[in-house]
């Protein structure tokens, strides 16, 4: 019953208070989207409220969530999505007694289905310089595939986004997950063929196709295939949970020992990453990130990964899991991002809604 009163009113704010799409197509107007370590603006977060995303442990979603918003809050801006104006005071709170610099928080009334921000929000897109500097991308969500119905009112976030910000609003013609997708900033994007060319996205586009809106709406040049993701990944493989671009030529891979199940799938993926080069003939330098093992409680595999970073101004935020594991992430993380405080967060009540901090945020680029 809720949910139903909250599509309500998300329909109803969506029809009044949204300008109508961009026409055309954002490359063609100038736009790509930058990498993730250049400067942001803020950050986006949908807050964690769905009871069977994280049975008996919203509240630790919850804690997890406030610290990275402390975290952030000391370099960055952070808009945070809330349900109704209870919900938004009982996210201040919690946000507040991190100990967040609240003159750095913005809560807005925009109803979500779920938190996955990094997939169900806006991916945005810069032409510094120009008239209309920042752009925000609406592309299709139907909850990875339509595993998790309903995904109304998530499918509507970008669009408040862009309202919320006084931004252009393109409409792209496709089912697209920003956690399926990282970018260098330079020309290329990195991806999965598990996810991408999975029927249950958009089963009439070829890869010929979906490379060509992925051109048109992201503004790169280049598309590196990887194969598959890893295990306890509901996502069919996002590439964010395996390899992310940690400079224009360089990338950290998740890798696993031979007793793995992950060993084979990411075996192959670094394997395809250390065979390409950019555009311009530079090889990819590939660095490794160990992979935890981490089980729910009916022994079926979490999507634990550290791969799952997120990139702020002044922080990295890197999700843990108990263990020495932790201590080799953060230092191989750190050593790619001098300039900024790795911050490990306890993630392993998170993960068991099968992602961490990299899938519930999303950057808003400084232009």
């Amino acid at each position: 019953m809720q949910g139903e009163r909250g599509q309500d009113a998300g329909q109803r704010e969506a029809e009044r208070m949204t300008s109508p799409p961009r026409p055309g197509t954002p490359a063609g107007d100038g736009y790509r989207m930058p990498a993730e370590w250049a400067s942001h603006a803020a950050t986006w977060i949908s807050w964690p409220h769905n009871p069977a995303t994280w049975p008996g442990r919203v509240g630790a979603a919850e804690a997890a969530m406030a610290a990275a918003v402390a975290a952030l809050s000391g370099g960055e801006r952070v808009h945070v999505n809330a349900l109704d104006e209870a919900h938004a005071r009982h996210v201040r709170e919690r946000i507040a007694a991190a100990g967040a610099d609240m003159d750095a928080v913005r809560v807005h009334l925009v109803p979500t289905n779920d938190a996955w921000c990094r997939d169900h929000g806006a991916i945005f897109v810069t032409r510094p310089g120009r008239d209309a500097p920042l752009a925000a991308l609406d592309f299709g969500f139907n909850a990875w595939g339509g595993k998790y119905p309903p995904w109304d009112l998530d499918d509507q976030v970008p669009a408040h986004m862009a309202r919320i910000l006084d931004v252009p609003r393109y409409a792209c013609d496709m089912i697209l997950e920003g956690g399926s997708v990282d970018v260098n900033g330079a020309g290329a994007l990195i991806t999965t063929e598990q996810c991408l060319l999975n029927a249950n996205r958009n089963s009439a586009l070829s890869r010929a196709g979906i490379e060509a809106r992925l051109r048109a709406w992201l503004g790169v040049a280049q598309i590196i295939w990887l194969g598959e993701g890893i295990e306890g990944d509901d996502t069919d493989g996002h590439v964010d949970d395996i390899t992310r671009f940690v400079a224009p030529a360089r990338v950290l891979t998740a890798v696993a020992p031979a007793d793995d199940p992950n060993h084979e799938p990411l075996a192959a993926n670094r394997a395809r990453l250390a065979a390409t080069r950019l555009a311009d003939g530079t090889p990819i330098e590939v660095l490794e990130l160990p992979t935890p093992r981490l089980l729910d409680e009916a022994g079926d595999a979490l999507p634990a990964s550290y791969a799952n970073f997120y990139i702020g101004n002044r922080v990295v935020l890197l999700p843990g899991y108990g263990g020495a594991l932790d201590t080799v992430a953060a230092e191989r993380v750190r050593a790619c991002f001098p300039d900024r405080v790795v911050r490990t967060i306890d993630c392993r009540d998170l993960v068991r809604g099968l992602g961490a901090f990299h899938c519930l945020t999303q950057q808003v680029p400084r232009v």
